[in-house]
Parts: C-alpha cells; sequence; structure tokens
C-alpha cells in the first residue's frame, strides 16, 4: 500500500487547490484522486466553448432527481462535473462572491465563535488567489494564480439588457465582488485578459506542478469507502482501471468530491444517518444525521422573446459565422468567441429595491432553454433568466444502494417552501417588465414563451414548475456547525465530527448557500482550508518538539 501525507479524494476546484498548496507550501506528499479524466478539450479552453458541452456525458454526470411532487412528479436533471478541475473546467467561468451576510449566516451558524468565517475573514483568501485584469487593491488581488477578466465581446442585447435595468431603477454596478452585490453590471469570469482562455484551477494550480514528484494525481479513480483505524481516517480503498487500490495518509484523508459524492462517501464509508446505513448493510462507525441533509442550490425560471434581428448568439456556432468568429479568435484575441454568451446580470429584490437582493438575474442573448425542457424553437432571441439567491427548502442526498459505482439519490425539494416559490413569481414578474421596456423593447418581437396570454396566478405558476432548473450551485449536505446542531456535520475547522483525520473542503461545507455563483467561494474556501491543515502540522510538530 503506497503512503502519503494527505489523500485528497475529488480533483475540482477545492481539491486541486487544496492539494497544489499542500505540496507547495507544505512540503507534503498528496495523492490526489478524481473520478473524472484529465483532458481538457481545446475547445473548453475558449470562452463561448463550454457551450458545446452543457449536454454532454463525456465531462459531465447527469444526475436525475426524484420526482418533485411540488412540481407536478416533475425530476429535475442536475449535471456535476466528470474531469480534473471540476466544474472551473466545464463551467461558465463566472467570478462571483456572494453577500457579505451569507458568511455572517455561516459565523451565526457555528454559534458566533471560533474559527471566523466572515467576509473579512475570507477576503484575504480571495484575493490571494486572484490575478485580476483591471481591478485592485483592497478588494481584488494582482499577481494570484487565478486569472479573473471582464469578457473581450458583449452583445448588443447584453448592453441593451445594462441600459433597460437602469431605466427600471436598478443602479449600474462596475464590481459584484466588494461584499455587497447589488445593482446591474457586466461580470468578471476566470479567464485570462491577454490570451482570452479560460483559466482553470488545473491551469492556476496543478499544471505548475505537474513534474513535482511531491503530487501523484490519479484519474479514473472511483473511491470507495475511507479506511480507518479506530476513530482515524487512515487511507482510502479505490479502483483504478478496474483494478482494487489502497492508499494510507500519515496526516489526513480530505474530501473534496462535491456536495452530491462527498456525503455518499461518508455514508458508504460507516459516517451518516444510522437507518439509511442499515437499510443498505453498511456497518455504523458513527451516527451523523446531517450526512447528506441540508441540499441547497439556486433555481432560475425563464422568459423568452424573440428579436427583430440578429443581436444576440445564435446560429454563431456554425457554418460561416463560426468559421468567421473563429479566425478572429485564433487571429486576434476577438469577438464571439471572447464571450461565455452570459455577459450581464442584475442584483436585486423585485419588490423592494432598498432590501438585500433576493434575485440573480440574467440576460441570455438568444433562446435558451435547459435540455429536460421544452416549449421554443432556438432562433434569434433573448432568454431572461430569474435566479432565486436564497431558497429557504432545503433537499437532501441519500445512498441509491451500498455500492460506491451507483449514483446517489437526490431529492432537490425545489419551490418545497411557498416562499421561494412567491420569490421566484416575483422575479419573473419583473422579468416581463425588463422586455417591456426601452430600450431592450426596440429590440424584441414578441414574447414566446411562456406567451404572453399567460398572465393568471395559476398560469404563471405552472410555467415556474414546468421551466423551473439547476443554477449548478449544489452546496451544503455536509454542513458546519455548532456543535450542539444535531445535524452539523462538521466543526469550524472542516473536520467531520465523531472521528478524526478527516475534513470536508468542498461546498458541501456551507451552513447556508451564498448570494450568486459558488466557484469563487469555494477556492478561498479551499485556500483557507489547506491554511488551516498546514497550522494543524504545525502545531503538532511544535508539540513533539516541545515533549
Amino acid at each position: 500500500m503506497k503512503e502519503f501525507d494527505y489523500i485528497v479524494v475529488g480533483g475540482g476546484s477545492a481539491g486541486c487547490i487544496v492539494a497544489a498548496r499542500l505540496v507547495r507550501e507544505g512540503n507534503a506528499r498528496v495523492l490526489l484522486l478524481e473520478a473524472g479524466r484529465d483532458e481538457y478539450h481545446p475547445v473548453l479552453k475558449m470562452p463561448a466553448g463550454y457551450m458545446k458541452f452543457l449536454a454532454s456525458d463525456k465531462f459531465l454526470t447527469m444526475h436525475q432527481t426524484e420526482p418533485q411532487a411540488q412540481l407536478n412528479g416533475r425530476g429535475v436533471i442536475v449535471p456535476q462535473a466528470k474531469v480534473l478541475g471540476g466544474g472551473s473546467t466545464v463551467n461558465a467561468m463566472v467570478y462571483m462572491r456572494g453577500h457579505r451576510q451569507d458568511y455572517a449566516d455561516w459565523n451565526h451558524a457555528l454559534g458566533n465563535q471560533g474559527i471566523d468565517w466572515s467576509w473579512e475573514a475570507l477576503l484575504p483568501h480571495f484575493t490571494a488567489i486572484e490575478d485580476n485584469d483591471h481591478l485592485g487593491a483592497p478588494d481584488h488581488g494582482v499577481g494570484g494564480p487565478m486569472k479573473v477578466s471582464h469578457l473581450g465581446h458583449f452583445s448588443p442585447l447584453s448592453r441593451a439588457y445594462v441600459k433597460t435595468m437602469q431605466g427600471l431603477g436598478i443602479p449600474y454596478t462596475p464590481d459584484f465582488n466588494t461584499g455587497n452585490p447589488f445593482g446591474v453590471g457586466f461580470m468578471q469570469h476566470t479567464i485570462n485578459g491577454q490570451t482570452r482562455q479560460r483559466c482553470s484551477v488545473v491551469d492556476a494550480f496543478i499544471n505548475p506542478l505537474r513534474q513535482d514528484t511531491r503530487l501523484t494525481i490519479a484519474t479514473g479513480a472511483q473511491v470507495e469507502e475511507i479506511l480507518f483505524e479506530g476513530a482515524n481516517a487512515t487511507g482510502v480503498r479505490y479502483t483504478l482501471e478496474g483494478h482494487p487500490q489502497r492508499a494510507s495518509a500519515c496526516k489526513e484523508v480530505i474530501l473534496a468530491a462535491g456536495a452530491y459524492q462527498t456525503p455518499k462517501l461518508l455514508m458508504l464509508s460507516g459516517i451518516g444517518p444510522q437507518d439509511q446505513l442499515k437499510k443498505h448493510g453498511i456497518t455504523l462507525r458513527h451516527h451523523l444525521p446531517g450526512v447528506g441533509k441540508n441540499l441547497q442550490d439556486h433555481y432560475e425560471v425563464p422568459v423568452v422573446a424573440s428579436t427583430k434581428g440578429a443581436f444576440g448568439y445564435y446560429g454563431q456556432d456554425r457554418g460561416w459565422p463560426m468559421i468567421k468568429a473563429g479566425l478572429q479568435y485564433m487571429l486576434f484575441k476577438t469577438g464571439p468567441v471572447t464571450t461565455t454568451g452570459v455577459e450581464t446580470c442584475a442584483f436585486f429584490d423585485p419588490l423592494d429595491f432598498s432590501a438585500t437582493p433576493t434575485i440573480q438575474m440574467f440576460c441570455v442573448p438568444t433562446v435558451y432553454l435547459d435540455r429536460d425542457v421544452m416549449g421554443a424553437d432556438p432562433g434569434h432571441g433573448v432568454t431572461v433568466n430569474s435566479l432565486l439567491l436564497r431558497p429557504k427548502a432545503t433537499g437532501e442526498v441519500t445512498l441509491r444502494d451500498g455500492s460506491a459505482s451507483s449514483l446517489p439519490i437526490i431529492d432537490t425539494q425545489i419551490f418545497g417552501h411557498p416562499d421561494d416559490l412567491a420569490r421566484t413569481i416575483a422575479g419573473f414578474r419583473f422579468a416581463r417588465q425588463v422586455i417591456a421596456a426601452t430600450p431592450i423593447s426596440e429590440m424584441v418581437q414578441q414574447e414566446i414563451f411562456p406567451g404572453a396570454e399567460i398572465t393568471s396566478d395559476v398560469t404563471i405558476v405552472e410555467h415556474c414548475k414546468r421551466m423551473v432548473k439547476t443554477g449548478y450551485h449544489p452546496v451544503g449536505t455536509c454542513r458546519m456547525g455548532h456543535a450542539n446542531d444535531p445535524l452539523a456535520v462538521l466543526s469550524d475547522d472542516l473536520r467531520v465530527r465523531g472521528v478524526n483525520r478527516l475534513r470536508v473542503v468542498d461546498a458541501s461545507m456551507m451552513p447556508n448557500i451564498v448570494s450568486g455563483n459558488t466557484n469563487a467561494i469555494v477556492m478561498a474556501v479551499a485556500h483557507r482550508a489547506a491554511e488551516l491543515l498546514m497550522q494543524t502540522q504545525d502545531f503538532v510538530q511544535k508539540e513533539t518538539a516541545d515533549e
């Protein structure tokens, strides 16, 4: 059995950063295990390229959620990245930090004591990671490994959206990442402002260490169980190319497999709700009822309108327009390929502009609907998506069976709380005001989905239930919490309660979801998690020396 200082399970945004810091700054021997492939398709390097893979099983695992009674029995597709770099390799590259109140709520969940998870405490980790193309101190970092910039191209529809929202009373903001995201503006992305290529955590953190013998990367590795000696995590059992493997960790095992897979692995290893484990014949190691609970995500509902002309990106991915755009990108790093196609958004509360934002509203300059719904043909148009920032309903992740190769059961509970549906309806109605207001209305031909005839509360509710989709931001299934919280899985230093030498560093650690896209937050948490791990080891070494 091979021996390492640390084993990191999951090679996504969190796992890559933790592994890289432990090697580079902690001088540790690290095994990084990723179930997906170590492959970076050239198209994914292009900002517009990720759209080619939204419905692909090559880099994504497509989970089908449980039928939702409150959605008339509909089950929603929820993808998860299946590639080294995780979401940072396949996502839309939006760089968004959330609202400072989100982090105050984390501290509140911890009883406002112990390790500080406030905005102020995490800001140094955001800035340490970042190399911003045009923004600097005190809110942004310059010289870090992760490139951040604005997009290289904006469509006429995006520009019209920003001006329209200002006319409706939503002020312009040049930077959503100062702790108070409010207003309308253009989003920052994890894109190199010079080369106009995606910057993933693989680019930023892993590739510089490819030749470092202290880092071992195994992709296509399916972790089946965390190994223990008594209460101490000592390693993992996994399969690689069909062959069973074991590896030991002298110091700690670190879980970074994401909000679906991390609780699944804990339960397969005997840590979780007693009834779940008994049901599937798994020997109980530690009863931890919160494992898999508290699943949260962002959810969005669209309004779609056709336009009077080609103001967006429909048809740009085929034929002569695609060839022309590709040549422009290769020769000059300009044009439509330098955009993700989702360039702008607005943060606000549609019921009270003075309140903390409850909606993040995106403008997509084409007819855009998710793969599991129907209702409008692709074409020249605009889609205004109203995304709910802090849903009150929580779902759960449970085991399908006792096999590591089986996907977990995911119950999202979308609209499981009446306030979530009410807020979504308010956002939907405001989206209609947007496409009816100038200057964007001058480009719009007509609303095509759900259609102008859908006006009653009953029909709007049915539209929301039919069309609601994930925002691709699952969190919370192994949340931090106070010692007296029966559903808290982690302590304030990310340790799994009831066992030793085992931590969780991915999005499942969040007590509550943050107000915005989650990749930037996951990276900052992972950066801090590596620091906590190194501080722990420094303390252990000091105690040993003192003895």
